[in-house]
């Protein structure tokens, strides 16, 4: 049995031009395929934007790598719909990742009651609505980010008398969070509803984007109940309950954790840290399966 896992050419081994971060997918497929294997599963990592597969050819499909899918939405959620019109399980869903794709999600688990950051939701705002913002948010620093964009690409953020442009992108925009750099942001991974582990991510100095593109660097934390307890909650707001999530954390002025993505859609999901990540989503993946 095959299981194909969606990922981008430039994440891929065999590619001519690999992101600098492609060693993510190498330890996310490394974790992931044995315990699979063990289950006489083959997990196979294809490049989601080529015609030629045969969706048929698979027993299910997992979006994994998919870190260029921002960038060719339309035919990422088309793909997403002909892989479900083939009746081929597809973890997550193609309605859960159009509704994720589109981080306005946050003003609806928002309304029922989850803390977020506070956020201004402009259609690609001008200068002078940025500089609006200051007042409006309370803030002289602000974070820019793109309503549809993945990895901090084409985030910015300005301060309060910077020369600012209009940005030309569909934005949410909101306060800067010193916790960001104090502290760091926090990942809570879970499997089917289930809290599999932690970590903290810190931005490197004199930054505050925690990727590992821009210097970030992450280690495991044994997280509070409390903490582990809101982070699980979310989940328990949303129309089903994804195969995988990533939940991003950051304290919020309150001293609470307020979140700052859901990540359902192509999560790396830091199995580095993990102690049985592989072991949990295989598992969870054969009971969707009934298998």
């Amino acid at each position: 049995m095959k299981i194909a896992y969606l990922s981008s050419s430039s994440t891929l081994p065999d590619s001519r031009h690999r992101r600098d971060d492609a060693f993510e997918h190498d330890y996310q497929v490394a974790e992931l395929a044995p315990p699979l294997e063990k289950k006489k599963i083959g997990l196979v990592p294809i490049d989601w934007r080529l015609k030629t597969h045969v969706w048929t050819d698979y027993a299910a499909v997992v979006i994994g790598t998919t870190w260029d899918y921002c960038d060719h939405s339309a035919e990422f959620l088309q793909t997403l719909d002909d892989i479900e019109a083939c009746r081929i399980p597809l973890f997550n869903s193609a309605a859960m990742v159009r509704w994720n794709s589109r981080k306005a999600y946050l003003q609806e688990l928002a309304a029922k009651g989850v803390s977020t950051i506070p956020t201004l939701w402009l259609s690609s705002p001008t200068a002078d609505e940025l500089e609006r913002a200051f007042d409006q948010l309370g803030s002289d620093t602000l974070v820019v980010k793109r309503q549809i964009g993945a990895g901090a690409v084409d985030q910015i953020r300005i301060k309060r008398g910077d020369d600012i442009s209009d940005y030309p992108y569909d934005a949410m925009v909101q306060p800067f969070l010193s916790t960001i750099q104090t502290e760091g942001e926090y990942s809570f991974i879970m499997i089917d509803g289930e809290f599999s582990h932690a970590l903290i991510k810190r931005a490197k100095s004199g930054d505050y984007r925690i990727q590992s593109l821009y210097g970030g660097q992450e280690e495991k934390v044994l997280p509070n109940e409390s903490d582990v307890k809101t982070a699980c909650g979310i989940l328990g707001h949303l129309p089903e309950m994804p195969l995988y999530a990533r939940v991003d954390m950051v304290r919020g002025t309150d001293g609470a954790l307020w979140l700052m993505e859901l990540e359902l859609i192509e999560p790396y999901l830091y199995p580095v840290q993990a102690d049985r990540l592989g072991e949990m989503f295989a598992n969870a993946l054969f009971r969707r399966l009934k298998l």
